[in-house]
């Protein structure tokens, strides 16, 4: 199971997690080092996420299926 903890870097390199974690085992991480003021009010996670996202979203299937949703003007 993925699991999004929130943590804060140190200028050392130093990982803190600001919540208790307890895991079986050993596991594996990334660290993904955030801006320290998000940009204009948007999520850093909606930016990161956006071109990943484009590809499928920009498919003439997903225009397709979603058609029913759009607004008849």
């Amino acid at each position: 199971m993925i699991r999004t903890v929130e943590a804060v870097i140190d200028e050392e390199g130093n990982v803190r997690l600001l919540e208790s974690v307890h895991l079986p085992a050993a596991r594996r991480a990334l660290v993904m080092i955030l801006e320290e003021h998000p940009v204009a009010g948007v999520s850093e996670s909606a930016l990161l996420s956006e071109a990943a996202l484009a590809e499928d979203w920009n498919q003439p299937e997903e225009e397709k299926a979603w058609s029913h949703l759009q607004q008849v003007l």
